[in-house]
C-alpha cells in the first residue's frame, strides 16, 4: 500500500512541477506556455484559469499523500534503524563484555 501512495505521490510532484512551468509568470520568466496568437482554442485568460485550478487540486492532492504517508510510517511500531546492522549481515551483533588481559600490566 505504502509503495502506491508513493508513485502516486511522486507522479503528482513531477505534475505539478510541469503545471506551474506551464504558467507565465508576470515577470516573463519561464512561462513556457503562454506566448502565440490569441486565436486558439482557449484564451490567455481561459488557460490561465485552468493552469491556476489545475496548480491548486495538484498541491491538495500531493500535500495529501504527503500527509498520508507521513501517517503510514508513523504507524510502524517496530523502530529499527541503518545503523542497528552492520551491512551484509542479517542477524544483530551481540556485543561481549570486556575480557581482563591474560598477562598482567607490569607497573
Amino acid at each position: 500500500m505504502e509503495t502506491i501512495v508513493l508513485v502516486i505521490h511522486l507522479i503528482l510532484a513531477i505534475a505539478l512541477v510541469g503545471v506551474v512551468l506551464l504558467q507565465r509568470s508576470e515577470g516573463g520568466g519561464l512561462g513556457i506556455g503562454g506566448g502565440g496568437s490569441g486565436g486558439g482554442l482557449m484564451s490567455v485568460r481561459g488557460t490561465a484559469n485552468l493552469l491556476t485550478r489545475a496548480t491548486g487540486i495538484l498541491a491538495a492532492a500531493f500535500m495529501a499523500t504527503s500527509l498520508i504517508l507521513a501517517i503510514m510510517a508513523g504507524n510502524q511500531t517496530e523502530r529499527r534503524s541503518i545503523l542497528d546492522q552492520p551491512a551484509g549481515t542479517a542477524a544483530p551483533v551481540q556485543q561481549q563484555a570486556p575480557t581482563e588481559p591474560s598477562v598482567p600490566l607490569s607497573r
